[in-house]
């Protein structure tokens, strides 16, 4: 015999109430993923310095053209709030006080992996490419590679190539700015 379980998932408004009430901790690390409630790993050294080092190239690189968020909520949907690692956005004058950025607003999202590589490409890059983000890119820092994801659909990215050092790389949103993918790595 077969039994099934019924599972409860919450909206984006039910989540941020029960960190109102104090069902979820302030400052506990989880995230929304299609109305599930994620534990997010902890943020070793190699990662965060990846991290930094994205922070710094985006600002530095593409200055006044975007607003670049660190480990921000991005609002995909009803039931779906990740926090990439990196989301490079449309700048706006409130720089997202008023809500969190939609997909329309993203240029760019990267996920950090030193311990979630499989996650981040078995289940962020649908989500994400479901919502519409135009380009994802998952620095995956065990294989020493960074994973870049366009041409989003309900089925997934259409494109998804693999770089390594010595090669190039630069947002679609911004083809004059190139990274080596040996100033990504740490």
């Amino acid at each position: 015999m077969t039994s099934t379980v019924a599972t409860r998932r919450f909206t984006v408004d039910e989540y941020y109430r029960m960190a109102e009430v104090g069902i979820l901790a302030p400052g506990e690390r989880v995230e929304l993923i299609e109305g599930e409630i994620v534990p997010m790993a902890a943020i070793g050294s190699r990662h965060a310095g990846c991290v930094n080092g994205l922070n710094q190239f985006f600002v530095s690189g593409l200055g006044g053209r975007v607003l670049v968020a660190i480990q921000n909520p991005v609002r995909l949907n009803r039931r779906s709030e990740p926090q990439p690692d990196v989301a490079v956005l449309r700048p706006r004058p409130d720089r997202y006080a008023e809500r969190h950025p939609h997909p329309e607003e993203v240029f760019l999202l990267v996920e950090v992996a030193d311990t979630s590589a499989g996650y981040d490409r078995g289940t962020k890059a649908p989500l994400y490419a479901r919502a519409g983000i135009r380009e994802y890119w998952l620095v995956d820092l065990d294989a020493g590679v960074v994973e870049v994801h366009r041409e989003p659909s309900e089925d997934g990215y259409g494109v998804v190539t693999r770089h390594l050092p010595g090669d190039e790389l630069a947002p679609l949103a911004f083809p004059d700015f190139g990274l080596q993918v040996e100033e990504i790595l740490p």
